[in-house]
């Protein structure tokens, strides 16, 4: 691949499915941003909610050095990034199909975050026709501990135990310093992801899904993120699996999951249609 392309896959549904599922109209493209260390087979089981229900779907997880390294030193190197994402849509010509986006842990909400900057600021982008967006454990907010976890996962067995230990202990100490004994001032040269969406969120229905058994996003972050949207008034909803531990909630409620991602497409394609509807008659009384 060229320097300036990102490794996303995409996948397109048969007519028939489409038609079936959609009846006539555009179907959803549904672009997944994975957890930091996502593997892409794993998050193809979450597109395949989607591709079942008749979407297209687009498949982006942003490089481990972005997410922890990047991000923790303030540099926007994932706004590029939401860039090209987003013209991904105009390559496909499926620009004028309405957008939902399926959202894993900070690694992927801090790509969100910038993708939804675009939205609010970019000529070009602020046309598109985003109707909503699942949240699966994200965001979080100064968790240094919830963050070393995630790394040290992420790292996996097989990174020797001298360099593991440099890694986490480098990366502790950056946080610490960057995001939350300076953040007073660095927040004014760069916000954090969750401070960033809370200030200026979308207007697009949320759909939160979380747990209170999560050892790496605090919960509580999650819930205050999900009032701050209501006092906005824009709508979300969320849902606790109460036992399942960062992003497990599908392996461990498969069905249960699936379901309620579903309806929730439904339901934001259904206002879709109120709305297209009511702007409709609108023109005709004129």
């Amino acid at each position: 691949m060229a320097d300036d392309e990102i490794d996303y896959n995409i996948v397109f549904p048969d007519a028939g499915t489409s038609e079936r599922h959609w009846q006539g109209t555009k179907e959803p493209v549904v672009i997944l941003l994975g957890w930091a260390g996502c593997k892409d087979k794993h998050l193809s089981k979450y597109s395949s909610i989607y591709n079942e229900q008749g979407c297209v779907t687009i498949r982006y997880t942003a490089p481990l050095k972005t997410v922890f390294i990047s991000e923790s030193f303030g540099y926007k190197e994932l706004s590029g990034t939401a860039h090209k994402l987003l013209e991904i849509l105009y390559d496909y010509e499926v620009e004028n199909s309405p957008v939902f986006f399926h959202v894993f842990s900070n690694g992927g909400f801090m790509l969100y975050r910038y993708v939804v900057e675009l939205l609010h600021s970019d000529k070009q982008f602020s046309s598109l026709c985003v109707i909503g967006a699942v949240v699966d454990s994200a965001p979080g907010s100064g968790n240094v501990r919830g963050a070393l976890r995630a790394l040290t996962a992420t790292l996996g067995p097989n990174v020797s135990p001298v360099l593991k230990y440099f890694l986490l202990t480098l990366f502790a100490v950056t946080v610490f310093l960057l995001r939350i004994v300076l953040y007073p001032l660095t927040k004014y040269i760069h916000k954090n992801h969750y401070d960033a969406v809370r200030e200026r969120p979308p207007a697009w229905p949320h759909f939160s899904l979380y747990s209170r058994a999560d050892q790496v996003i605090r919960h509580k972050d999650i819930t205050l993120f999900v009032e701050t949207l209501r006092q906005k008034d824009i709508q979300v909803d969320s849902f606790d699996f109460v036992s399942s531990a960062h992003v497990s909630h599908f392996r461990d409620f498969p069905e249960q999951y699936a379901l309620k991602c579903r309806n929730f497409l439904v339901t934001c394609m259904k206002d879709l249609e109120g709305t297209e509807i009511k702007k409709r008659y609108q023109v005709h009384n004129q």
